[in-house]
C-alpha cells in the first residue's frame, strides 16, 4: 500500500510543479517520475534543515512539490548550458 502512496503523491507533485514552473511538463510518466524524484530530494532538504511542513499527505505533497521544483530548476538550469 505505501507504493500506491508513494506513486499517487509523485504524479500530484510532478504535476503541481509542473504547473507552478515555467515551460511545459514531461507528460504523465515523466511528471510521475520527476515528483519522486522531487519527494526524495524534498525530504532529504527539509530532514536535514529540521524544517517540516506538516505530517500525512498534504506535508508530503508539499515536500516532494518543493523537491521537484529544486529538480526541474536544475534541470533546467542543465539544459540551457
Amino acid at each position: 500500500m505505501n507504493f500506491f502512496w508513494m506513486v499517487v503523491i509523485g504524479i500530484t507533485a510532478g504535476w503541481l510543479a509542473g504547473r507552478l514552473m515555467t515551460g511545459r511538463g514531461f507528460g504523465v510518466v515523466g511528471d510521475m517520475i520527476t515528483g519522486m524524484i522531487g519527494a526524495v530530494i524534498g525530504g532529504i532538504l527539509f530532514q536535514e534543515s529540521g524544517i517540516l511542513p506538516g505530517s500525512g499527505l498534504i506535508g508530503s505533497v508539499i515536500i516532494a512539490t518543493m523537491g521537484a521544483m529544486i529538480f526541474l530548476y536544475g534541470v533546467r538550469l542543465i539544459k540551457r548550458a
